[in-house]
C-alpha cells in the first residue's frame, strides 16, 4: 500500500464565530480580497498571533500551606470573638479579666502563625 504525500489531512467540523456587522465589516476591510475565513486563519495562526498563558496552578507544598490555613480559620472563633471584643471596647464595656487576656493571647498566636504560614506560601521573606 503506498500512501501520496499530496493527500491533505482531514478537515474537523466547521468552527463558528458570531460577530455584530461592524465587526464582520472590519474584519472583511481588513481581509482586502482574501476570503474571510483565509484570512481569519492567517491572523490567528500566526507566529505573532497573541499568546495567552495558562494560568499556573500553585505547587502542591503552597496548597497545602493554604489549605492548612485555611482550615485552622475554619476551626477557631477568632474573628468573630474579637469582633465582640471590639463592639465591647466602642461601648466602653470592655472588662480585661483572665479569661480575655488569655483569648486575646491565643487569637495573637494564631493570627502570626496564620501570617508566617501565608507568607510561607507566597514565597515571601518576613
Amino acid at each position: 500500500m503506498t500512501l501520496h504525500t499530496s493527500q491533505k489531512p482531514p478537515r474537523l467540523a466547521p468552527f463558528s464565530l458570531r460577530l455584530t456587522p461592524e465587526e464582520r465589516q472590519q474584519l472583511e476591510t481588513q481581509a482586502g480580497g482574501m476570503p474571510l475565513a483565509s484570512y481569519i486563519k492567517s491572523v490567528v495562526l500566526a507566529d505573532e498571533a497573541p499568546k495567552y498563558r495558562s494560568r499556573r496552578k500553585p505547587p502542591v507544598a503552597e496548597q497545602q500551606l493554604l489549605a492548612e490555613v485555611l482550615a485552622r480559620l475554619a476551626q477557631t472563633r477568632h474573628a468573630n470573638n474579637l469582633n465582640q471584643i471590639a463592639k465591647h471596647l466602642n461601648q466602653g464595656t470592655l472588662v480585661i479579666d483572665e479569661e480575655l487576656e488569655a483569648d486575646l493571647k491565643a487569637a495573637v498566636a494564631e493570627v502570626a502563625w496564620m501570617r508566617t504560614k501565608l507568607m510561607e506560601a507566597l514565597g515571601v521573606q518576613s
